[in-house]
């Protein structure tokens, strides 16, 4: 089975904010373009689940304009890493001390009183062998953070040991990637 994920357009954010799970839209432009891009490149008839988050939600509505086969439905799985009272703070105006706190608990640390990556995982996971036990190629329209968590678990690993571990590379917006999936 294949899994096309797919990153929301350029959020309408001030550079250098942190804006998980916050509910921000995304740009109307680019997302108009980002869907043009991804209706003449996929395959038909993929089963389309979407981050009920504004922007992954403007996204998947521009791409079903385009393309009638890809309705979608929406699932709390694929939203976007909740940092808790980090939301819509400057990274910079976030204390070391924090950072060091995540970095030295990567994994289950709640940054921000929100959500940690472990729960982060555990999400992307269980929405990943749901995908899996239906057995067709899918289209999840999501985030950065999930798509990092889905490229880990793809590759076997549970739960990064530490920082090191996650990933650093992503996905642009509006960019998609497909993987492979046993």
């Amino acid at each position: 089975m294949k899994l096309w994920l797919v990153r929301h357009a350029l959020p309408v954010v001030a550079e250098g904010v942190c804006y998980g799970a916050s509910d921000v839209p995304a740009d109307d432009q680019a997302t108009r373009e980002a869907a043009q891009r991804l209706a003449a490149g996929l395959p038909p008839g993929l089963a389309v689940s979407s981050s009920p988050l504004a922007r992954c939600l403007q996204l998947a509505d521009a791409l079903q304009g385009l393309r009638s086969d890809l309705a979608y439905r929406s699932d709390a799985r694929l939203s976007e890493m909740n940092f808790g009272a980090w939301e819509q703070q400057r990274w910079d105006a976030i204390a070391p001390a924090e950072f060091e706190r995540w970095t030295a608990d990567f994994a289950h640390h709640a940054c921000g009183g929100g959500e940690s990556v472990a729960q982060l995982m555990a999400r992307a996971a269980a929405a990943l062998a749901e995908a899996r036990h239906r057995g067709a190629d899918s289209l999840w329209i999501t985030h950065a953070g999930v798509i990092r968590a889905v490229s880990l678990l793809a590759a076997g690993v549970t739960l990064p040991r530490n920082a090191a571990d996650w990933p650093r590379e992503g996905l642009g917006f509006g960019q998609a990637a497909c993987i492979q999936l046993v």
